[in-house]
């Protein structure tokens, strides 16, 4: 850790966190922990969203804003933590869809969110009333109010992301991913760059969690081109994904399972870039600046470390 993470100068400034799956969520509560949620935003992929019974499904939000509220299953890694299933356990009997599994808690988010969506309400108004009631205080914003659907072509089929990720358990080879074309960020993701210091993209998925948030106009050329300093962690750790199909993708993208290789992904859009010390032997092979951190992340204080860790890398390349 630098010297400036003592003083954390960092916390006068404005951060956007790019964010997805578990891993995101994880760093996001930990740069909320040690951020005023002020100068807290975090722009959440929507790519995964779905309708699945007639609700309005935001996994990678609902991920987000659970962890956010300390309300998350740590067990699962997703859904609420003291969770049942009578109402799945109901669907399956009467011979409904019950492969995407909906916990009779989470389910109190789903019915709200549909409501809220049915009487006209942009999908950010709802996040931001959801966050209200859990008692968040920084920023989550999801990446657009439309949907953006994120497809996976596969040899047989071309699958929504859910009913590959989940029904299908991610085993198809994924030969393409499909992103939508003239997707749109909303204003309020688009004012949350225009005013950051700091982008800092979470160890999510590049492919199915950060590609989908970068697809959406203009938020690429913002990153790109507005903040002091744009910093990725990586998602891959010793070989593997920490979590999630991101190894098998970048395998089927015939790239290294390295963390090097996720680096390359990004390329440009980066000025920092923040990877394992189980991964230490390859320090010289990156082609951008680099800090070498434990980034595990088992439970708060760890998130915590990992927060500082990274935002004071950050704070170091704008100096």
């Amino acid at each position: 850790m630098s010297g400036n993470s003592n003083n954390q100068a960092y916390k006068d400034l404005r951060v956007v966190v790019l964010a997805g799956g578990v891993g995101g969520a994880k760093l996001a509560t930990g740069i909320a922990a040690v951020m005023p949620p002020e100068n807290l935003t975090i722009v959440v992929n929507t790519g995964d969203d779905f309708v699945h019974m007639g609700l309005t499904i935001c996994p990678d939000l609902d991920t987000v804003m659970y962890n956010l509220a300390g309300v998350n299953n740590t067990e699962m890694g997703w859904g609420r933590q003291g969770e049942s299933w009578r109402v799945m356990e109901s669907v399956k009997a009467y011979g409904g869809p019950d492969w995407f599994n909906l916990g009779d808690l989470d389910l109190g988010a789903h019915l709200t969110r549909a409501q809220m969506l049915n009487d006209g309400l942009s999908l950010t108004a709802v996040t931001q009333h959801l966050c209200q009631q859990l008692g968040i205080e920084p920023t989550v914003l999801p990446m657009s109010d439309h949907p953006a659907p994120t497809m996976i072509e596969t040899e047989t089929a071309v699958l929504p992301f859910q009913e590959w990720f989940v029904k299908e358990r991610w085993q198809p080879v994924a030969k393409n991913i499909q992103l939508p074309e003239n997707s749109k960020s909303t204003r309020d993701v688009a004012l949350a760059l225009q005013k950051a210091d700091l982008v800092i993209i979470a160890p999510s998925n590049p492919f199915v969690s950060i590609d989908p948030i970068l697809n959406c106009y203009p938020i690429q050329a913002n990153v790109m081109d507005l903040p002091r300093a744009v910093v990725a962690v990586s998602p891959i750790v010793g070989g593997d994904a920490v979590k999630g199909p991101a190894a098998k993708l970048m395998r089927e993208k015939g790239l290294d399972v390295t963390p090097v290789a996720i680096a390359d992904y990004y390329g440009d859009l980066l000025d920092g870039f923040v990877f394992d010390v189980q991964d230490k032997g390859l320090k010289g092979s990156f082609s951008v600046e680099t800090r070498c951190v434990d980034t595990m992340m088992v439970d708060e204080a760890s998130r915590i470390r990992v927060a500082n860790d990274v935002l004071a890398f950050a704070y170091d390349l704008t100096q």
